[in-house]
């Protein structure tokens, strides 16, 4: 199950990249023929030089068929939503550190960012407080936050998702839920626990991608 899950994700992943080179191919052809026009017409004025206009416009050619309009932003939109579509049943427990605080870090990215995370190391710029929200709100309000943080150019966030006090087996429902949300996004590399002045076991450290904004 884990690999059919980790086989989906790189599915989307590829879906996305074919719909961005798409969007870059389309845009390079456009700024192609846009610099093709302006060529002709500077230079059809410097072989003729100054024109007066006719007293009578003259008869215009007839219309040169376009191609037909491609909705761009149509799939900047669904390339959008597959970044963003982000699966409740991903079960991100595989992908977790062995330790006691099931921390996160990303392919390539070293056991010392987990260590300076947990130190302090990063200043944490903004926090987000989901613990008393169901998990449609949860998702979505995370989702902004992230991609908000990324335009923002933050590289250090704080998740607080509840110690789950007052939830059945006093877990917090949305504990596993926010990590494997977590790590099905590319702008984040690496997570751990917060410290207990920070929340503790009830919230977590979460490092972005310097320069991204999903």
């Amino acid at each position: 199950m884990r690999v059919k899950h980790f086989g989906e994700l790189a599915g989307l992943a590829r879906t996305l990249q074919t719909a961005r080179q798409e969007v870059e191919a389309m845009a390079a052809r456009e700024r192609q023929r846009a610099a093709h026009e302006t060529h002709e017409r500077n230079l059809f004025a410097a072989s003729v030089g100054p024109v007066i206009p006719l007293r009578k416009p003259a008869s215009m050619p007839p219309a040169r068929a376009r191609p037909g309009a491609i909705a761009r932003q149509r799939l900047l939109d669904e390339a959008r939503v597959l970044q963003e579509s982000l699966s409740d049943d991903f079960d991100a427990t595989w992908l977790l550190e062995t330790d006691a605080e099931l921390s996160f870090r990303r392919r390539g990215v070293g056991a010392d960012v987990l260590r300076k995370l947990r130190r302090g190391v990063w200043v944490t710029q903004s926090q987000l407080d989901l613990h008393g929200l169901r998990r449609e709100a949860a998702r979505e309000k995370l989702l902004a936050f992230l991609r908000d943080a990324g335009r923002g150019g933050q590289r250090c966030v704080r998740i607080i998702h509840g110690k789950g006090n007052g939830s059945p087996g006093r877990e917090s429902v949305l504990k596993s839920k926010v990590k494997g949300w977590l790590v099905q996004r590319n702008d984040v590399i690496a997570f751990v626990q917060a410290r207990a002045a920070d929340g503790g076991h009830g919230a977590l450290l979460v490092l972005l991608r310097p320069g991204t904004a999903a």
